[in-house]
């Protein structure tokens, strides 16, 4: 273990990324070494608000002792046995899970990405199975600006021109249209191929670009009145982050952790979730459905090594537990709307700002100036001198999300550092 006289600086520990890690990043340059709650502390011992939770994977804060204990205890009983055998986390975990979010069935994977692929595998099955689609002709319909993740076929459906350059020949069966356009949903749901629609509730990676109020559950609508599938892709704004325990929850009282409403719960025919799933302690992520989507998968169809095992299952059991018993998807939501209104107030005081837009926890403040400006990351290097950790996306957009365990006190603080980190750059 290394001491204080022997740690890395700053300045050395982006060295070695530079000199032997891919440059597949570009982080922001400080260098973190410890965290807790919603403050991290980098190698030299400054101490940050965390606003941007590992985009949305530790809502919990950082290193919670109930989940960092359920990974010691299971990390010391049994951590991995592959599917080739059952073990005794998983059925516990897929029970709570399915009965937590109201599905008959979990497919357990690791990370977003695979979650994804697994979502898209299953509706195309599903679709060649028991919608008599010819085979090898689905299509699934894809939003405009959406992030799915970077594997090969998801972007292939991506309309971001870093993540696809040159990494073609893609994907064939996806079709893509205007994000919160019903209009251009219906007329694509008319396509006898089309197994289903795949869509994030909000954008987070777009900018947190929130659509219209009704528009996750009239998609639904749409799509369940041409006998297609709703695909939610909740990875990032799942799990309490948006105010409710999912983003297609909509306005629901999250008494406990969620009421599921008839009125404003939004049930997917298949749920996509991860990141904060494992409270950023370690990969987890599934994907949820009722029996007759989900038993189309037959052994040896799909799979992975590490998926459901028993430190997934044990961490992933104790972080939903945290969101319940700490009710965090009800402080998202008390939180979100003191922040937006803060911030508006700074929006409207600063011609640097254009618009804070969100939901719960989930937020951004547009940037006044071309997206091919340098000015959003400018300004998140100054919140770094002044004490808060956030990064820019889509040039010049800055997204806020810090993890769900912050006081209305300490929310204050970091607005005070955003106006004050805001005021300063205006004045320079």
């Amino acid at each position: 273990m290394s001491t204080a006289t022997d740690r890395l600086t700053t300045e050395e520990a982006i060295q070695l990324e530079e000199r032997y890690g891919a440059h597949n990043y570009h982080p922001l340059p400080v260098v973190l070494d410890r965290g807790e709650g919603v403050y991290v502390w980098d190698v030299e011992g400054r101490k940050y608000f965390d606003f941007l939770s590992a985009y949305s994977a530790v809502n919990q804060g950082h290193c919670h002792p109930r989940i960092v204990n359920a990974a010691k205890e299971q990390a010391e009983k049994l951590t991995l046995t592959s599917r080739a055998f059952y073990n005794s986390r998983l059925g516990e975990f897929e029970k709570y899970m399915t009965e937590y979010f109201g599905f008959d069935k979990l497919l357990p994977m690791n990370t977003g990405a695979e979650a994804v692929e697994t979502a898209i595998k299953l509706a195309r099955k599903y679709g060649y199975e028991k919608m008599g689609i010819a085979a090898n002709q689905g299509k699934i319909i894809v939003a405009n600006g959406n992030f799915h993740g970077r594997t090969t076929t998801i972007v292939s459906f991506s309309d971001d021109e870093d993540a696809r350059k040159n990494f073609g020949p893609f994907t064939p069966g996806f079709e893509s249209i205007p994000y919160d356009n019903l209009e251009a949903l219906e007329k694509a749901l008319d396509d006898e191929n089309v197994i289903g629609f795949l869509v994030e509730p909000i954008q987070g990676e777009a900018g947190v670009y929130t659509p219209a109020d009704d528009y996750v559950r009239k998609a639904q609508g749409l799509c369940h009145a041409k006998g297609k599938l709703f695909i939610a892709d909740e990875v990032q704004t799942g799990i309490a982050r948006t105010g409710a325990l999912l983003a297609v929850c909509g306005n629901c009282t999250c008494q406990g952790h969620c009421e599921r409403q008839e009125a404003t719960y939004t049930k997917p025919d298949i749920l996509i979730l991860g990141k904060a799933l494992s409270g950023g302690a370690y990969p987890v992520s599934a994907v949820l459905a009722d029996d007759e989507i989900m038993n189309v998968i037959k052994p040896g169809q799909h799979g992975s090594t590490f998926g459901g095992n028993p430190m997934a299952a044990a961490i992933g059991t104790a972080a939903l537990e945290v969101i319940r018993d700490e009710k965090l998807a009800q402080n998202a939501r008390a939180l979100g709307e003191l922040f937006r209104n803060e911030i508006q107030k700074l929006v409207d005081e600063s011609p640097l700002l254009s618009l804070v837009r969100g939901r719960g926890l989930l937020n951004a403040i547009v940037i006044n100036d071309s997206p091919d400006s340098s000015t959003a990351w400018d300004i998140c290097m100054k919140l770094r001198d002044n004490g808060l950790l956030a990064k820019p996306t889509h040039g010049n957009i800055i997204r806020f999300a810090p993890p769900l365990v912050m006081t209305e006190q300490q929310l204050l603080e970091c607005v005070a550092i955003i106006r004050k980190t805001i005021m300063e750059f205006q004045a320079a």
